[in-house]
């Protein structure tokens, strides 16, 4: 879904030819906590608190080291808004890590993820034509926010049906990210020929 930004656009976002990392680093801990969803047949309430925590915290810590390479404006709005969603996820991570229970995952991990899916969708509504996220961030916050609503339905059917629906909207966004990823790399690299030549 990545597209250049409007090169007529006033106000581009000017993002950094390496924004590709971070962009395939939250693809690869989404799919591999989806992986791990899929094949953990039995999971203890404390293997479902450690693994979804592990996996928030490490997708906050990941938008968080984005931030700079996006091209947004330090102070600005929606430098704001996406440091917010890494530190929302990173507490949320810790949360779940530290305080294992059925409620605690349904409904802070809901809370997390919903906040950090509004973030991101914000985030990709305010930088249409201007940033090359932007569409990432919308169903990025779209899958977020699903997510999210769906997750306190599920409390009661235990920790498989709790990973299956948070792996579920990892999977999305991992594939979602995996696609934005290598699109910026395949880009990048075009860049830097032409720069060659």
């Amino acid at each position: 879904m990545t597209h250049p930004a409007d090169p007529h656009a006033p106000t581009a976002l000017p993002a950094a030819t390496d924004l590709w990392k971070p962009v395939l680093l939250r693809a690869v801990i989404a799919l591999a906590f989806g992986a791990l969803t899929v094949f953990w047949a039995a999971p203890p309430v404390a293997g479902m608190g450690w693994a979804g925590g592990i996996y928030l915290l490490a997708t906050g810590l990941v938008l968080i080291w984005s931030v700079k390479k996006t091209g947004l404006r330090h102070g600005d709005r929606t430098a704001k808004a996406l440091s917010a969603a890494g530190a929302v996820l990173v507490g949320t991570g810790a949360a779940l890590g530290l305080l294992a229970g059925n409620l605690v995952f349904g409904i802070i991990g809901a809370l997390g993820l919903g906040l950090a899916g509004a973030a991101e969708l914000y985030l990709g509504l305010a930088t249409r034509r201007r940033s090359v996220l932007a569409r990432d961030w919308i169903a990025s916050g779209v899958i977020g926010l699903g997510t999210a609503a769906a997750l306190p339905f599920f409390i009661d059917l235990g920790p498989h049906a709790l990973l299956g629906v948070a792996g579920g909207g990892a999977i999305l966004g991992g594939v979602l990210w995996a696609l934005a990823g290598l699109t910026l790399r395949h880009d990048a690299r075009d860049v830097s020929a032409e720069a060659v030549n």
